[in-house]
């Protein structure tokens, strides 16, 4: 038997957005280690700005053939290029380079720690073009390249909210304010959980279902707990209190306990929102005195553990209780005997 599946809107969301651009120094500092990168001139072109998420290999441009060259691009010279370079002698050489680097190039990265040639350091240093070289080879650094700029330039959008990584589960919380999502968000952290970002969460989407959370501009890794003020959570707990990104996957709405309100009681009713095209389970969970919330939401972390195996708590409980009436009366009954009455 399966679940029943709902859905309900979670939010009005803001329009899916992308970044226009990103600077070469921007793309310095956040790629220098993982490459790694290491500057062969100056920083020349640390303002110029990197427009799209493609790069490209110079190859054709060095031969002569420019008119489809994309220089506004990233360009990546491996052993192939640097070679041809290798191969020309005098003035064809610094004809190619000067052919190469008339464009406004963002900048030159030099794949396999290549020697670069003295004719196109110098002239890149004439034409203001930053040269970087990587140990790693062409295939790998496009690789590296590609995820970094596809997650840069991904659509995007900025909701309000907290976003912990409980058991490794990306737990967003949601509400009104002054509902307690950074006081919950706290009392997780100092449970050994990770804070991803809180109270503005920047989410794009990485793939066909996936949506990945971080924190947004300078907020960075900070909370506003009301009555205490803004607290730096690296300063507090360390490196192990934080992480840098999150692939959410349930959203929890937090919202004051109303009598008159419908609860779900049983799980057998999954509900779910969208947020850019991406289905998410999503728990209405009342806020009440008394109500030890980070141990439900430690609960809901490892329920979505499980769901991701394909273990079914509710589901399993309520055919469980099916099969054992069956067996009793020999008769038929009804599909589903749990509900609100059964559990109270």
């Amino acid at each position: 038997m399966e679940n029943n599946r709902r859905y309900k809107q979670l939010i009005e969301h803001p329009k899916p957005r992308s970044r226009e651009y990103i600077t070469v120094q921007t793309l310095y500092e956040e790629v220098k280690d993982r490459l790694p990168l290491r500057i062969i001139n100056k920083r020349y072109s640390f303002d110029r700005k990197i427009t799209q998420k493609e790069l490209n290999r110079p190859g054709l441009a060095l031969s002569g053939f420019v008119e489809v060259f994309t220089y506004w691009r990233v360009q990546v010279m491996g052993n192939p290029e640097i070679g041809y370079v290798n191969s020309l002698q005098g003035r064809s050489r610094r004809k190619a380079i000067h052919r190469l680097l008339a464009f406004e190039l963002p900048c030159i990265i030099v794949t396999n720690d290549n020697l670069i040639p003295e004719e196109l350091v110098e002239i890149a240093n004439k034409n203001g073009i930053t040269i970087f070289s990587t140990p790693l080879n062409t295939t790998a650094t496009h690789r590296h390249l590609s995820e970094y700029l596809d997650g840069k330039f991904a659509r995007y959008i900025v909701i309000h909210g907290t976003l912990v990584d409980v058991y490794s589960v990306g737990v967003m919380f949601v509400g009104p304010a002054s509902i307690g999502k950074s006081e919950l968000a706290l009392d997780l952290i100092e449970r050994g959980h990770q804070l991803v970002a809180d109270d503005a969460v920047e989410i794009t989407k990485t793939g066909l279902n996936t949506l990945q959370g971080a924190p947004c501009g300078r907020i960075g890794h900070h909370m506003e707990i009301r009555g205490l003020g803004i607290i730096d959570v690296y300063k507090m707990f360390g490196v192990r209190g934080i992480r840098g990104k999150k692939d959410i996957h349930v959203i929890v709405k937090l919202a004051k306990f109303s009598k008159g309100e419908s609860y779900e009681r049983t799980g057998l009713d999954e509900i779910f929102t969208k947020i850019m095209g991406v289905d998410l389970p999503l728990v209405e969970l009342p806020v009440m005195e008394g109500k030890n919330l980070t141990i439900v939401a430690e609960a809901i972390a490892l329920d979505q553990k499980l769901k991701q195996i394909g273990v079914y708590q509710a589901r399993e409980f309520n055919e469980g209780l099916i099969s054992q009436n069956l067996q009793q009366s020999g008769d038929l009954i009804p599909e589903v005997l749990v509900d609100d009455e059964d559990l109270s």
